[in-house]
């Protein structure tokens, strides 16, 4: 019997790297896609390697003009050199705020292409590929707003979640499909502390979270096999903090 492996997409950083590293202590092998963060994905696949499991690097371009078949290509691939290999954890993102109004072509293509064309291809080309498995979709808990300053963005994500639950029907039982929604857990570098204050205001739990809280999420969606078409909210909840303006909140 092979050992169980991973295809990470996005791995090398952020969020991907914390899911990498905890799939590699859960005892996958890992298939750790990378684009342009070479150097970053080289590190974790050193310590990958050093907790004693097996780790290769595959390059992959989400904005390539052959897209399918470049991620046909890495689906095959990393089931050549995993033959275990039974789960797709879609991390890879692209993100760049933007209203509807100043919303070109360019940015939709490209938001679109990783956020949402690349991780229902590569389903596609998971379910072609192995006999049996999970696919877990990183989402965002923006899904749950019409935040109209992110459009290009939040409508990729919105699609994915839904991508998500109809996917989870269609590859049923072999497939087992599922996704987790993020908060305020890894903000952007630029994000000063008064705005992150601000924000975990409008958080019930009244604070920020760990990657360890999504690491949780993932362990529990890996080993709970009655689980399908879900998207785990792990957010302190935010997203249901939506009370919306009435007339007893209203101050003249």
């Amino acid at each position: 019997m092979h050992q169980h492996a991973a295809l990470v997409t996005g791995g090398a950083t952020r969020l991907g790297r914390h899911f990498a590293e905890a799939l590699a202590d859960a005892g996958y092998d890992i298939a750790l896609h990378v684009n342009r963060s070479r150097n970053e994905a080289e590190e974790v696949a050193k310590g990958i390697r050093a907790k004693g499991r097996e780790c290769e690097i595959f390059h992959c371009d989400f904005l390539s003009d052959q897209l399918s078949e470049e991620l046909g290509g890495l689906l095959q691939t990393a089931k050549r050199r995993f033959p275990g290999l039974n789960l797709l954890l879609n991390s890879a993102s692209a993100y760049e705020p933007a209203p509807i109004a100043a919303t070109e072509l360019a940015m939709l293509e490209t938001q679109f292409r990783v956020n949402m064309f690349t991780p229902l291809l590569l389903t596609r080309h998971f379910a072609e590929t192995v006999h049996e498995g999970q696919v877990i979709n990183i989402i965002d808990n923006k899904v749950a707003y019409h935040q109209y300053p992110y459009a290009a963005y939040l409508l990729s994500k919105k699609s994915l979640a839904e991508m998500t639950r109809m996917a989870a029907l269609e590859f049923a039982p072999r497939i087992r499909i599922n996704g987790i929604a993020p908060g305020v857990v890894l903000p952007a570098s630029q994000r000063t502390s008064d705005y992150l204050e601000w924000r975990t205001e409008g958080i019930p739990l009244q604070r920020r979270g760990e990657p360890a809280h999504l690491v949780q999420a993932l362990h529990y969606l890996l080993g709970n096999a009655f689980v399908a078409g879900q998207i785990l909210f792990v957010d302190g909840g935010e997203s249901i903090n939506v009370e919306g303006r009435h007339s007893e909140n209203y101050s003249p």
